[in-house]
């Protein structure tokens, strides 16, 4: 006999545990599988401990760098274990977190590899055992994982991807990252702070490439001065791992052909979403390219089946499918306060040194889109709190609607800039237009108000710079 529930959530990632517990605080009788840890990649192998190694090197950072603040610290070192440890005392501390708020909302967390067997039936396979499951809603949060090159699978001593490298066993001396988006660039920053040589291949024009152009530039200008070393437009031929290291043929942007050896290799080129073997195909579960498709509120074009996360359409990012997760689970529940998913105000934060953060159209796509645009650009060097800091590198760009007035899109780089972004967040959801931002009041002195005075400057009105 199956046991019966109002919604059945597959996968427990930062989409699938949110979904599962709004669902479980309307009403509804849930059940969660999961076939590893509840919190899925993004609290296990993913955000939260990437950020504990990211914190451990901007530490060590200020360490190495303590003359600059009147400071003395002999011989700094670090102890690659006790960094890696702690991390991933981070993930098992909030892992833990999660098991708790699923008793709290008493959702079942069923333990296993699930599979949609039929419309509302589950097959739950573990260590010989099945469970079967029914549902009226199921919704499917399985998330995504990262993609091999095909001519050189991760190995996990010499060829990693981003989960062998979080937890290295050793710490290496020439790096290289294969791709520049949030998560190459998130390990190329870490692993250059703790001392390790750095050079980064992306195939497209500019690191970063789905950043304002401006951002992208500034951040390969400041990776460079790190000392490390950017390939961009050039692609990676050939990898080998040997007993030693890495052999790596790189065709650069020139079409010349380079054969260098790393001690390690990162892949970071992107991710496959993990639709295999959960029923899809049998269901007639419409997809692209593997993800997915959705309308706005996670419906799929079956029937009861919903989606949401990485699994489906970009951007793929945690707040994204935890946001989906309320939207499906208000949408199944019939709640009157449903909103659609608006990916628009969306915000996408990298977490390097400097960090990254933006939301909306870059200066480029509004153009694109046919927008006559306003644009406001504000220094670091400008900000008081910010020399005091010492971070006096970076700015705050803003792209205005010329006629309305609207704010089409924020894009940051430099310290905090990932907690920052969401005020520009907010504005977009509001609907605000120049004319709120202008006479809203910052306090002094912070970081925000270079926010401020972006804004003032895309109407010729900044203060300070």
């Amino acid at each position: 006999m199956a046991d019966t529930f109002d919604l059945v959530v597959l996968g427990s990632g930062p989409g699938g545990y949110v979904a599962a517990i709004r669902a479980a605080q309307l009403g509804l009788k849930v059940a969660i599988v999961e076939r590893e840890k509840l919190g899925g990649i993004c609290l296990n192998w993913g955000c939260i401990p990437t950020k504990a190694l990211l914190r451990s090197s901007e530490v060590y950072h200020y360490i190495t760098h303590a003359d600059a603040y009147g400071l003395s610290v002999e011989k700094p070192s670090f102890d690659l274990a006790k960094v890696v440890d702690r991390s991933r005392k981070v993930a098992g501390q909030l892992n833990s977190g999660v098991k708790g708020l699923m008793k709290k909302n008493k959702i079942t967390v069923v333990e296993g590899e699930g599979k949609i067997v039929a419309k509302g039936r589950l097959s739950v396979a573990k260590d010989g055992k099945t469970t079967e499951l029914e549902a009226k809603n199921i919704i499917i949060a399985t998330g995504a994982r990262a993609r091999d090159l095909p001519f050189a699978k991760a190995d996990g001593k010499r060829i990693w991807t981003y989960r062998h490298a979080m937890v290295p066993p050793e710490m290496p001396k020439k790096l290289l990252v294969i791709g520049s988006g949030a998560i190459g660039v998130e390990f190329a920053s870490f692993y250059s702070d703790m001392g390790a040589d750095v050079t980064i291949v992306e195939m497209l024009d500019r690191i970063l490439p789905v950043e304002d152009a401006e951002v992208s530039d500034f951040m390969a200008k400041a990776l460079t001065k790190q000392g490390m070393t950017i390939l961009t437009g050039a692609g990676v031929e050939k990898l080998e791992a040997t007993g030693s290291g890495v052999k790596a043929t790189i065709k650069g942007a020139d079409g010349k052909v380079m054969n260098q050896e790393f001690s390690h290799a990162i892949v970071a080129i992107g991710i496959a979403p993990n639709t295999e073997n959960i029923g899809l195909e049998a269901l007639g579960v419409k997809s692209t390219k593997g993800h997915i498709d959705t309308d706005p509120y996670g419906r799929t074009n079956v029937d009861g089946i919903w989606a949401i996360g990485d699994v489906t359409g970009p951007p793929w990012l945690a707040h994204k499918a935890s946001h989906e997760g309320v939207v499906a689970a208000e949408a199944i529940a019939g709640h009157k306060g449903v909103h659609p998913m608006d990916k628009g105000n969306i915000p996408g934060c990298t977490y390097s040194r400097p960090q990254v953060a933006s939301v909306g159209l870059t200066e480029a796509k509004a153009k694109e889109g046919g927008r006559k645009v306003k644009v406001g650009k504000f220094p670091f060097i400008g900000n008081g709190k910010a020399i005091a800091l010492g971070e006096a590198e970076g700015f705050i760009k803003t792209v205005f609607d010329e006629a309305t007035g609207e704010l089409l899109g924020a894009h940051m780089i430099g310290a905090e800039v990932t907690e920052l972004i969401e005020g520009y967040v907010v504005a977009r959801q509001l609907e605000t237009t120049e004319a709120e931002l202008m006479h809203t009041v910052f306090p002094h002195p912070t970081l925000s108000e270079m926010m401020h005075e972006s804004v003032l400057g895309a109407y010729g009105r900044a203060l300070h710079f």
